[in-house]
């Protein structure tokens, strides 16, 4: 327990900017704590229970929590390097191996971020192959502990098909060209 806390320790010195920063830190803590320990399974929803069953974050409101689990202030440009160097030997028979994988994010809203109809080749009978869906690729150690493969993320990613990029740039440029259409029409009014 003793090397966990050692490590836990240099990831919360990631985040110490200022106050915000310092409480952001401790949120991250225990939420790893909250994933590691099986308390529960690590939804998101479950990890807000653990935090205030088993680390007594009582006043800690739905809300707040959630806004701190999206957050784009988690310094991960800080925390990916910092997690690389604790990595006491990243060799495996002196060879570095490393996976590079994918994984889909289901979604229901519309309106959200890195979203498309992506198709899932791991798709069961009674799912739809074309889910709505975050695609995101995730680069990762393999190393082996204690006779298993293990993966240590250390960078991820979201995946748009190119199609998806182009259309959505062809969108914003009709766009940008209707609007300086009108405005030169209501210029040419006047």
């Amino acid at each position: 327990m003793l090397i966990l806390h050692d490590l836990l320790a240099k990831l919360k010195n990631e985040f110490v900017d200022s106050r915000k920063g310092e409480e952001r830190g401790i949120w991250f803590i225990y939420t790893l704590l909250a994933i590691i320990i099986p308390f529960t399974s690590s939804k998101t929803s479950n990890l807000l229970r653990c935090l205030k069953t088993l680390f007594g974050f009582t006043v800690i409101s739905k809300k707040r929590f959630y806004t701190f689990m999206a957050s784009p202030k988690i310094p991960w440009h800080r925390l990916w390097p910092c997690l690389w160097r604790l990595i006491p030997e990243p060799l495996t028979d002196g060879r570095l191996i490393i996976a590079l994988d994918d994984f889909i994010n289901p979604k229901t809203g519309r309106k959200i971020f890195g979203c498309a109809n992506i198709f899932d080749h791991a798709a069961k009978q009674n799912q739809s192959k074309y889910p709505w869906a975050q695609n995101i690729v995730t680069i990762g150690l393999l190393k082996l502990v204690k006779g298993r493969w293990a993966c240590l993320p250390l960078s991820h990613r979201f995946y748009h098909l190119k199609k998806s990029i182009e259309n959505m740039k062809r969108s914003t440029n009709e766009r940008i060209c209707r609007q300086s259409l009108r405005a030169h029409q209501n210029s040419s009014c006047l």
